[in-house]
């Protein structure tokens, strides 16, 4: 594959891409673990946070991103500190009490994250809102949110949560979502972030036989699910701003190096890439377990795909001449000016993230970035 400098890119999907969150510095986690102790208050934490932030936003400056996160350094659940803030909403149980690191370093499917909902999903006020002002201070860089997706708390709890004590119907549950999500779309708007990543694993999760069949078990056709989700995120995406930017990630589980389901992307292609109003995706590809690239033969030309080539859950560095050899794979299917790289997802999760070290982060993240430059001149 040749340098391939034909299209710029300006605006998101940019070629180098990760998707969102970084490892917790050691010094954060001892200041997190002191304010649950009641040591110090919430503004002592926030300046660990800030000090902690700042140091992503380098790192991520140094490599040549052109867009920064904040690592997530806010959040110990990806998943429950957004959908908490909606709402009496817990997306992230098992077994009835908050879901935590995976134990066990490498390897092997990890137990599905349950939702409990007590309330009606309801949004207040802006809930990342002071994340793009913080990154907008410390960097000229795109700011780039990450939220979860519209569909992620029915997808964990499926209609008996909803309707457990919440809701009596799931017509209310589906209007309060979407008006929560258009809301919080405008008011990152209103702050000035034009880059927003939508993560919504239960595309990826579709193809498991596993999957299907819990899902069967709990009342719920899989398939007529996958129509029902898209509608959804498209309600959400016709009335989100226009000069907003708006990409879906999926992956099949990333928690402590473990996964929650497998399977090719193949029962969900045709419709996840045609019917879905989304313009590019994040697809996790780092394993065997997401299947091979056929299914990117429904990818239409008017659309980008980012490939998670790079995987967050194991240390060994991949070698780059096999990355080139997969990008050119892809090739068959989604034209080189159409195609960006990324790792398969965050490297935390949650706060107590994979079991990688910070320089192994590093290296994939300016991996990355090296390849960018080489396939396409840029990152």
């Amino acid at each position: 594959m040749n340098v391939h400098t034909s299209v710029v890119t300006s605006k998101p999907p940019f070629r180098a891409e990760h998707i969102g969150s970084l490892l917790r510095p050691p010094e954060l986690m001892a200041e997190r673990a002191r304010f649950a102790r009641g040591e110090i208050d919430q503004a002592a934490l926030t300046a660990a946070e800030d000090t902690a932030i700042r140091g992503a936003i380098a790192l991520q400056e140094q490599l040549g991103f052109k867009f920064v996160t904040d690592g997530e350094y806010r959040r110990r659940s990806y998943h429950s500190f957004f959908y908490g803030e909606l709402g009496d909403l817990s997306i992230d149980t098992i077994g009835g009490t908050a879901a935590k690191g995976a134990e066990g370093g490498k390897g092997g499917r990890g137990a599905q994250p349950a939702a409990v909902i007590k309330s009606r999903v309801q949004w207040t006020h802006p809930i990342n809102g002071p994340d793009v002002a913080f990154l907008k201070a410390h960097s000229d860089r795109l700011p780039k949110i990450t939220i979860p997706g519209p569909c992620a708390l029915h997808f964990r709890g499926g209609d008996a949560a909803v309707l457990a004590s919440a809701y009596r119907d799931m017509e209310q549950f589906w209007s309060d979502t979407i008006e929560a999500f258009t809301k919080e779309l405008r008011a990152l708007a209103a702050a000035g972030c034009h880059y927003v990543q939508i993560d919504e694993t239960a595309f990826a999760k579709f193809g498991d036989p596993d999957v299907q069949a819990a899902l069967a078990a709990r009342g719920d056709d899989w398939s007529k699910l996958i129509d029902t989700y898209i509608g959804v995120t498209n309600r959400v995406l016709r009335a989100a701003p226009p000069e907003m930017h708006i990409g879906m990630h999926l992956c099949r589980g990333n928690r402590g190096g473990h996964w929650h389901s497998e399977g090719s992307y193949e029962d969900v292609a045709e419709r996840l890439f045609n019917a879905l109003e989304i313009p590019f995706y994040f697809l996790e590809y780092d394993s065997p377990r997401a299947g091979n690239f056929t299914p990117l033969r429904f990818v239409p030309r008017h659309k980008m795909v980012v490939l998670g080539l790079v995987s967050t859950k194991v240390a060994e560095l991949e070698d780059k001449s096999v990355l080139r050899g997969r990008l050119d794979e892809a090739t068959k299917f989604v034209a080189v000016d159409r195609l960006a790289i990324s790792p398969q997802c965050g490297f935390a999760s949650v706060d107590t993230g994979n079991p990688v070290t910070p320089e192994a982060q590093r290296a994939k993240l300016e991996l990355i970035c090296d390849l960018a430059r080489e396939v396409w001149g840029e990152t």
